[in-house]
């Protein structure tokens, strides 16, 4: 197997001052729709015996592919990689290995508190309801670790199960289009292609009340032969939407509006969903886990598209500068 590390200066959402309301590592959605990206959003809620968790590793299953994790402050990323089972297509492209696993290390999740870790990727080659795990393990210091990684037998409940596996369920794409009426089957927004781009595992994150400030995003793949870039957002839902980039500074997130838009490389993907991010202002009600947010976004070659993106779990607080 290959081994990437990545040191990371700059972070995605970190979550982290939320109190512990479950007891299992487990997914914020928990189901998909085969054949479209999903963004996988791990919750670990204690440590290991009162230790703060220090590496989070996660193994991923076959058929959750191109595999892309978001950083995270403080920690440092590891993405290990090897071959498939299979060969999957991207975008017209056969692609035979990716990640197989993904760890952050180095970072101090304290027992008292909870937080999220996030990989986005697609879900590829389910024709029928499957249930896939996704095994975790929490190290603590020199000698503390947690696993996560039982699967229940056939008629088993997961609930009857000590330290079970956090799993998904992956809905076929032709099951969850005959539904599409009653909405997203995966809790997740749909793909949606405008010109040579496709749009697909958005997201907005929950608000407390009396918030004014919601955050979220969506990954974009350019499959022409030129650069994009995506010029601006709007949505009925807040006075006004603005594109960000998320850095450190003296130790302190901080975010800034990006005024001349992001660019889309051509044949690349690029995730609006971290680092860069949609920041939604002056919102009139904060947004609600299991509603839906309408955005518009505008690029510079391919033009207007709109855009439905779920709404998930609360984020944590950042600093900005407007």
């Amino acid at each position: 197997m290959n081994r990437i590390h990545i040191s990371l200066l700059a972070a995605g959402f970190s979550l982290v001052g939320a109190a512990s309301a479950f007891a299992h590592a487990s997914f914020e959605n928990d189901k998909a729709v085969s054949e479209r990206g999903f963004k996988a959003i791990l919750q670990i809620p204690h440590g290991c015996d009162g230790k703060p968790t220090n590496e989070v590793q996660v193994k991923l299953p076959e058929g959750f592919v191109f595999a892309k994790p978001q950083p995270k402050a403080g920690w440092t990323l590891e993405i290990i990689k090897g071959d498939y089972q299979k060969t999957y297509d991207d975008h017209g492209k056969p692609v035979k290995s990716g990640p197989l696993e993904i760890r952050w290390k180095g970072g101090e999740l304290p027992d008292e508190y909870y937080d999220t870790f996030v990989i986005s990727g697609r879900i590829s080659g389910f024709d029928k309801e499957t249930e896939i795990a996704f095994p975790v393990i929490q190290l603590c210091g020199t000698d503390g670790k947690v696993t996560w990684d039982q699967i229940p037998a056939a008629g088993q409940s997961a609930h009857d199960l000590k330290s079970p596996a956090p799993t998904v369920t992956v809905i076929p794409a032709s099951a969850a289009d005959e539904h599409a009426g009653h909405g997203s089957a995966a809790g997740a927004a749909d793909e949606v292609k405008v010109g040579s781009l496709e749009l697909s595992a958005g997201s907005v994150k929950a608000m407390v009340p009396g918030a004014k400030v919601g955050g979220g995003g969506l990954v974009i793949h350019n499959g022409g032969a030129e650069d994009d870039r995506l010029v601006s957002a709007e949505s009925p839902a807040a006075g006004r939407v603005e594109l960000h980039e998320m850095s450190m500074e003296n130790d302190v997130m901080k975010m800034r509006k990006i005024e001349d838009g992001i660019v889309l490389p051509a044949g690349e993907t690029v995730e609006v969903d971290g680092k860069l991010h949609l920041m939604f202002l002056d919102v009139a009600k904060p947004f609600a886990k299991g509603d839906s947010v309408k955005v518009t976004l505008t690029f510079e070659k391919a033009g207007k598209v709109d855009y439905t993106l779920p709404v998930g779990g609360i984020a944590g607080g950042h600093q900005h500068d407007n």
